[in-house]
């Protein structure tokens, strides 16, 4: 068991307000599983996010990581989970806009004992797993937005984390652009890495293997998905809904 939650709950006052914005939420992830996370807004998955991400602490429950309970770690012990055992993936790339692509993807080796040539070593192997060696010296204003998120997987996958935490990765792209990282995620995967995503879509929940549906800050459904996705397809039928939408 890679993950597993116990009765989380995350608390927050506003003024004379109190909000539940997990209210016992009880969830196990096993090694290279592929989750998705959905839920209106207000529904608790972003705070279930930043928890999993060793971000936020919650207010009540426990969290356990590999057989280890994150509420005994101390500030020091939780910064080195969330950087080398975390790699996280957001929908605004989060890329330094001076930086060249292997610079942005070798920052989490910032404090590593490796010399440059080694952290850029270590960055453009990153980079070709993403098969985006070939734009090794591009700053993020020469890259596409699907170019910027590849750097930004393979910033995630440098210090080959436990878990790929990935927050509306497709959110800022386009059909094809969305097929493509779809695409490298589920090949991600295939090749044995653990993947949780936050999607409000259900075309990209539909490329993972469990969705987790979740309302009141409580999780309201946990469903396989029973087929191995075919991607293309899925976001055929995306791009066939948004365009009757769009009418």
């Amino acid at each position: 068991m890679l993950i597993r939650l116990t009765g989380i709950k995350k608390i927050y006052q506003v003024g004379v307000e109190t909000i539940h914005a997990l209210d016992g939420v009880d969830l196990q992830v096993d090694a290279n599983e592929f989750v998705a996370i959905m839920g209106p807004s207000g529904s608790g998955k972003s705070t279930l996010m930043n928890i999993l991400g060793c971000l936020d602490r919650p207010t009540h429950g426990t969290y356990e990581l590999a057989g280890e309970q994150t509420s005994r770690m101390g500030g020091s012990a939780l910064a080195r989970v969330r950087n080398q055992r975390i790699g996280f993936v957001f929908q605004s790339f989060e890329l330094m806009p001076r930086f060249s692509a292997v610079r942005n993807v070798a920052l989490p080796l910032t404090y590593s004992p490796d010399g440059w040539s080694n952290r850029r070593r270590k960055a453009l192997d990153a980079l070709a797993r993403v098969n985006l060696a070939d734009r090794a010296a591009h700053r993020p204003n020469q890259l596409s937005g699907g170019q910027k998120q590849r750097v930004a997987i393979a910033r995630a996958l440098i210090n080959q984390p436990d878990i790929l935490l990935a927050d509306e990765p497709t959110g800022n792209l386009d059909s094809r652009t969305t097929e493509d990282i779809l695409k490298l995620l589920v090949q991600l995967h295939r090749e044995g890495q653990t993947i949780i995503i936050v999607t409000h879509e259900r075309d990209v929940a539909a490329c993972a293997q469990r969705v987790i549906h979740m309302h009141d800050g409580r999780i309201h459904s946990d469903q396989p998905v029973e087929q191995d996705p075919d991607v293309g397809s899925v976001v055929a039928a995306k791009r066939q809904r948004d365009s009757q939408e769009a009418v």
